[in-house]
């Protein structure tokens, strides 16, 4: 039932795409000393969301076109950061800074998630 909701959807997506921005990180971090290193950003989950979406369509009937968002457009892509005399472009300070975006992304989308659920319950009468 609450998988054919848009907001569900949304929110499941958002919360999958902070996980996989948070596994990028991680993986830059690790590799902070490892020479020849390139860190990796991945695309922000608006403009995915963006790129996916059918806002403007209706569907008329089931298979018409694909209302859910996939999140399969979520691909690391490069940094243009300067290399270290090393070759790595890791900046520890940058993927902190990063660390704490993605946790705010996640609660958002949990917080996203737990509001509707209440709206639900509130338009069916229960509390």
């Amino acid at each position: 039932m609450f998988q054919n909701l848009d907001i569900m959807q949304t929110s499941a997506a958002m919360a999958r795409h902070a996980g996989a921005r948070q596994a990028i990180t991680a993986a830059n971090m690790a590799n902070a000393d490892t020479p020849g290193y390139r860190a990796m950003r991945m695309v922000p989950f608006a403009d995915i969301h963006r790129a996916n979406s059918h806002e403007h369509l209706r569907m008329t009937r089931q298979g018409h076109q694909s209302g859910e968002f996939t999140g399969t457009a979520a691909r690391p892509v490069q940094t243009g950061s300067e290399a270290a005399p090393n070759g790595n472009t890791v900046s520890l300070e940058q993927e902190m800074v990063s660390a704490v975006e993605i946790q705010r992304e996640h609660s958002r989308a949990l917080a996203i998630y737990k509001h509707s659920l209440d709206v639900l319950r509130l338009s069916i009468g229960r509390r």
